[in-house]
């Protein structure tokens, strides 16, 4: 069975960005056969890696409550299921889905379940599973994604974001989510001062700090002239800190 590993927290505090950056350090050190799902509205990993996105799996899911677009003589699960290949985008090294923004009015039980069982059946053929959610974990609160093997919480260097953080916690607590090992992670720190200012605030998170990501130059240069992110030099800060954070976590 592949590993699951979901990423959680809010905008702008650098999760695609690490998301990114542990799917290098995967392929660096050949890890193995990766599957990175984008969960989050906001998509933009699909652009971290340099890779390009057709169709997403929400514009999927409402193109089929319309009997109309379903081709005479195919039935809507067939054809949902057909259309969920079609949207998987492939690389050398990592293939992707992308979940896209929130769904249209009406019920989309049938999908859904159909979505979590060609995940189910998909995730059997990688090495590993990547999720980057937004921060209400939508597809993790509908069972899309379930038995996480590592789950990493971001926050960038604010006492506002390092809550939000410790409602991630919460809400995982709540869905009563089968998390083996859950993570907090802090970015665009300056210095040693940033860490020593939020501890309060992170110890209310109950979460294990398992490595900061410092402010990263490289990164807002990339991000500026929209290259990806996956083509980070070695001595990258940033880089630096993910692989550490992964050699940490026994990735």
């Amino acid at each position: 069975m592949a590993k699951q590993i979901a990423v959680a927290g809010k905008g702008g505090t650098g999760k695609t960005t690490f998301t990114a950056l542990l799917i290098r350090y995967l392929v660096k050190n050949n890890k193995g056969s990766i599957l990175a799902v984008d969960a989050d509205a906001n998509a933009n990993l699909n652009e971290a890696l340099g890779m390009e996105v057709e169709q997403t799996i929400s514009e999927l899911i409402t193109s089929t409550k319309d009997p109309k677009n379903i081709p005479a003589g195919m039935t809507q699960e067939t054809y949902i299921e057909y259309k969920l290949q079609a949207s998987l985008v492939e690389s050398d090294y990592v293939d992707m889905l992308v979940m896209g923004g929130p769904e249209g009015p009406g019920c989309y039980c049938f999908p859904n379940n159909l979505l979590k069982g060609y995940m189910d059946k998909l995730g059997k053929n990688y090495s590993y599973v990547l999720m980057d959610n937004e921060a209400g974990m939508e597809h993790i609160s509908r069972r899309v994604t379930q038995d996480i093997d590592y789950m990493f919480v971001v926050s960038d260097a604010s006492a506002r974001s390092i809550r939000s953080a410790g409602r991630v916690h919460q809400l995982v607590d709540t869905l009563k989510s089968d998390v083996k090992n859950i993570y907090l992670i802090v970015t665009k720190t300056q210095n040693d001062e940033d860490l020593a200012t939020l501890q309060g605030e992170i110890d209310k998170t109950g979460l294990k700090l398992i490595g900061v990501i410092p402010y990263d130059p490289q990164v807002a240069k990339f991000d500026l002239l929209s290259q990806p992110l996956f083509d980070l030099p070695d001595n990258s800060v940033a880089v630096q800190a993910v692989n550490a954070i992964c050699k940490e976590a026994q990735i």
